[in-house]
């Protein structure tokens, strides 16, 4: 069987590229992502990306976003812990990100910290920690039930 190992490039249509693009300057570039430019059948494409995936902005073609229409609800990034997601809110908000208060929600899992912010577009972004639920998922994943 084929084993899926990660996320490796996520594309979110745009309804005004420059101003997504400013937005998303601030804030991925907060979160340590590097960035470029590429075209695509004579789109725009801008991509920030870390070690592991990229993040990729492209003109839509209409309509709007609604995070309770079926499509996506969130995206969520990860970082290593719950300290990692206090200092990424303080970065998101020195880079002029508007951006919630860190705070726990154990109604998810009792370790689960989070913040929450959203684009010009009003898709919703999350960054909360790596929770030992998953770690132990992770590393337990060859273990039988």
């Amino acid at each position: 069987m084929t084993e899926v190992t990660g996320i490796d490039h996520i594309y979110l249509a745009v309804s005004d590229l420059a101003a997504s693009e400013a937005f998303y300057d601030r804030a991925m570039t907060a979160l340590g992502f590097r960035k470029n430019r590429f075209a695509i059948g004579g789109d725009p494409h801008v991509q920030y990306y870390n070690r592991l995936f990229g993040f990729v902005l492209r003109p839509a073609r209409g309509g709007h976003h609604d995070s309770y229409a079926p499509g996506l609800h969130h995206l969520c990034l990860r970082v290593d812990t719950e300290a990692a997601v206090d200092s990424a809110a303080a970065a998101l908000r020195a880079a002029g990100v508007d951006v919630s208060e860190p705070k726990r929600y154990p109604e998810y899992a009792p370790d689960y910290r989070a913040i929450f912010f959203q684009d010009p577009d009003g898709i919703r972004l999350e960054v909360t920690n790596y929770r030992q639920e998953r770690r132990e998922r992770h590393d337990r994943w060859d273990t039988p039930a």
